[in-house]
């Protein structure tokens, strides 16, 4: 299904932003998600599905000053 990940168009099999995370590498990083425009928790993402043409944001902290 073609989906939107960080502005950038997708062809992802992932039916969950859990499983959209594991399939684009994401697994076990600290991130933080928007399906869109909506924040998603991270307990939230395994019920979170994903619809064709769904935008996803997907943000890492940025460390330093």
């Amino acid at each position: 299904m073609k989906i939107i990940v960080n502005d950038e168009a997708q062809e992802v099999s992932a039916r969950t932003l859990a499983a959209l995370i594991d399939e684009l590498g994401y697994a076990g990083a600290r991130i933080a998600t928007a399906l869109n425009g909506h924040f998603v928790p991270k307990t939230a993402r395994a019920d979170t599905l994903l619809d064709a043409g769904a935008r996803v944001e997907i943000v890492a902290p940025m460390q330093g000053g």
